[in-house]
């Protein structure tokens, strides 16, 4: 095994015990809403609060990746993690204290997984950097999933406040992890700019071709974490309707469907290089966003048949996910890579804040049911679809180098 594997595999690892408890309120959702009697809205503030988290503080802790050591930034990143999740388990009583921890989680993704990209792209260099970017992009889908499994299933034996605070151990494994695999090291071009000049995000804006990817995660985005909030109480609402039927749990069901899309994005990622990045990720784009349009409207057909279907929205959404990423890494210039991937971020899980509250205001504007429920998703698929025309209106002659 080489250094350079070890080295992708132990930073893999850190984003993966950095995330178990990404998606403890999602998972857990149907009984907080019994709990905290939430309307749907509601329900979707909390779940949104957390990518909003992500949004608001990912354009200053990626940025300022230019300047100081990404270590530092990620280690103590990760320490909020854990915070969040004690203070959720201790004090959460409602929605404006649960949205109030569910900010600090999203604060410590938002240090954590670009910021985790910044190393990777700082280490390694030339072809390799492609699928270890992918690799990585592939790992938060990972931890994405055994966060939903192991919030449903330590919640099965123990009350979830206790859930929440077994689930703080991760972020502090990651802490361990990261400070054992990664030297303290100087920004790659250390200089004596005044640190407000490493907020200029006109750099990354002016990168057409960055901003084409960035645009296209947005929208990305949008859909992927949509669907992935609410996907459990979608899961619930289709076992409503069919009461006879003996499954998994949802939170097992959803934790498969997020599984599915793992391989999906370094899959994915792998026909972007060979046929061309910008024409494969459209196509991932169309055929996700026709699935997302059909998908909520099938919550009465025989369960299996919504499970399948859902297995294979959860693939086809993360076709286009390594690629993107590493898409935009690939197109930023030497030097702003961080300010880069701070713009990425911010829009990307911007609109992953806003998604999930359009998912539960159509709910409750339309009462929820097989028809609110079609008209919900559809909403994200829609979206999705708009992903090709981004990637064609920012393109420019630096596009034959970065195919």
């Amino acid at each position: 095994m080489t250094a350079q594997f070890k080295f992708i595999i132990y930073i893999c690892a850190a984003e993966l015990f950095s995330m178990a408890g990404t998606m403890y309120f999602p998972a857990l959702l149907p009984g907080f809403r019994a709990e905290w009697n939430l309307t749907n809205t509601e329900a979707g503030w909390i779940n949104g609060i957390f990518y909003g988290g992500y949004a608001a503080f990912a354009p200053i802790l990626v940025s300022l990746t230019d300047r100081f050591d990404p270590r530092r930034i990620y280690l103590f990143s990760a320490a909020v993690g854990a915070a969040s999740m004690i203070g959720f388990g201790w004090l959460a009583e409602g929605t404006l204290s649960a949205s109030a921890f569910r900010l600090l989680a999203g604060i410590s993704l938002a240090g954590t997984y670009m910021p985790g990209v910044k190393v990777l792209s700082d280490h390694i260099t030339g072809k390799g950097q492609s699928r270890s970017v992918a690799f990585y992009t592939a790992t938060y889908g990972l931890g994405t999933a055994l966060s939903v499994f192991l919030s449903g299933w330590i919640t099965t034996w123990l009350h979830w406040r206790w859930t929440a605070l077994l689930l703080s151990a991760g972020p502090l494994m990651a802490v361990i992890i990261f400070a054992l695999s990664v030297e303290a090291r100087k920004p790659q071009r250390p200089d004596m700019r005044p640190i407000w000049s490493y907020f200029d995000f006109r750099l990354a804006l002016r990168n057409r071709l960055a901003l084409g990817y960035t645009l296209g995660y947005a929208v990305h985005c949008w859909e992927l974490f949509g669907f992935r909030t609410w996907v459990v109480a979608f899961l619930f609402f289709s076992l409503s309707l069919q009461p006879g039927s003996h499954y998994l749990s949802p939170q097992n069901l959803a934790t498969l469907v997020v599984l599915a899309g793992v391989p999906a994005s370094v899959l994915g990622n792998e026909g972007a290089v060979r046929w061309g990045r910008r024409l494969i990720v459209s196509l991932y784009m169309v055929a996700s966003g026709l699935l997302g349009c059909v998908i909520g409207f099938c919550a009465g057909w025989p369960f299996g048949v919504v499970m399948g279907l859902c297995l294979l929205y959860g693939i086809a959404m993360m076709l286009d996910s390594g690629s993107l990423t590493a898409g935009v890494v690939a197109a930023a210039h030497d030097g702003e890579r961080g300010i880069t991937l701070a713009v990425y971020s911010f829009m990307g899980f911007g609109m992953a804040f806003l998604s999930p509250l359009a998912v539960g205001g159509i709910l409750d504007i339309t009462g929820g049911g097989t028809y609110g429920w079609g008209l919900a998703l559809a909403a994200l698929g829609i979206v999705s679809m708009s992903g090709p025309l981004w990637l064609r209106l920012f393109r420019n002659r630096e596009a034959a180098l970065y195919p």
